[in-house]
């Protein structure tokens, strides 16, 4: 099975890694750049994506493994990734530069999975990772 993650450039402080996009946009809100009405809209959006995409245990209790979660390249994986529209919209509008990290394998300890992602620390140093500007 095959695993993609859509993040930015910039590194995160907790898992060393680049920002995923519901993160980087939540950076966003709360740094007050987006207009009311935005910050409005990204509030039902992260209510929505709460409900239907599991929330992985481990971020209740601060990410201590600091795990990142990959999509799978599945019809659900690939269904609630078409779905983040407002999210692409936002950093598009606000010049946050996306890529798309894909691979065929887990890139690390699988910690976490559902329906829709897995989450993974201790990324491999061998992991056949591509990462690719997304358009």
């Amino acid at each position: 099975m095959a695993y993609f993650r859509i993040h930015t450039a910039d590194i995160a402080y907790i898992t060393q890694q680049p920002r995923g996009l519901f993160t980087a946009i939540g950076k966003l809100v709360e740094a007050k750049t987006l207009t009311q009405e935005e910050t409005a809209e990204y509030w039902k959006n992260r209510e929505y994506f709460e409900k239907v995409l599991p929330v992985p245990p481990f971020y209740e209790k601060g990410n201590p493994d600091r795990a990142t979660t990959w999509f799978k390249d599945t019809p659900q994986g690939n269904d609630i990734y078409k779905q983040m529209t407002f999210y692409r919209a936002m950093a598009k509008k606000y010049g946050l530069k996306l890529f798309i990290s894909t691979c065929a394998e887990p890139p690390g300890i699988v910690i976490y999975q559902d329906d829709f992602q897995i989450a993974v620390k201790d990324l491999r140093p061998d992991a056949a990772i591509e990462t690719r500007e997304l358009q």
